[in-house]
């Protein structure tokens, strides 16, 4: 893999690999279907991470989301995936997360943002915990900022006011089988 060029798994509509193009190229109004992920982070005192995208972010700026997203490479799991990002986006030590579980394996969604860019993406859905001691140094960049907060609080706001978050964390967060593992059921 060229390490200058960051590459996307392109999909086909049955979720197979049928090719990769730059990240870079990817998202427009256009956006053709290709692999992801989103992970939800829980410190030992079952907090969760929600991140605010940098304001210079092509598609969803200053928007509240998930823990992390990213897309994994070409012949890389989604796990793998999950753990590099955790240190290219929040800048966590390698082995501070662990225990990632994949909640929503198949999950899949398609959104345009007020700009016309598009996400369509495969993205199962992950929720890891954070190793007692692990601190975020996230890149400003990729993140604007971020807090710790409790789960059940969380839903509560997405159910009240979904258009201040990620259409993707709406998504995800309308499945129970994410809410229960969030909130330890």
């Amino acid at each position: 893999m060229n390490h200058d060029v960051e590459l996307v798994v392109l999909a086909d509509e049955q979720g197979q690999a049928i090719g990769t193009a730059p990240k870079a190229t990817i998202h427009t109004r256009d956006t053709p279907l290709h692999f992801a992920f989103s992970c939800y982070l829980l410190d030992e005192e079952g907090r969760l991470l929600l991140t605010r995208r940098a304001l210079g972010k092509k598609a969803w700026p200053g928007v509240w989301t998930n823990s992390f997203c990213g897309h994994p490479g070409p012949g890389e799991s989604n796990e793998k995936a999950v753990l590099r990002r955790s240190v290219e986006e929040l800048g966590f030590a390698e082995g501070d997360v662990t225990d990632i579980v994949a909640v929503l394996p198949e999950f899949r969604y398609r959104a345009v943002d007020s700009s016309g860019i598009v996400e369509n993406e495969f993205c199962p859905v992950y929720v890891a915990r954070l190793n007692r001691g692990g601190q975020p140094a996230p890149v400003a960049e990729e993140i604007d900022s971020l807090v710790w907060a409790d789960p059940a609080a969380v839903i509560a706001a997405v159910d009240a006011t979904p258009f201040a978050f990620s259409p993707w964390l709406v998504e995800e967060l309308a499945e129970q089988r994410l809410r229960d593992a969030l909130l330890g059921s």
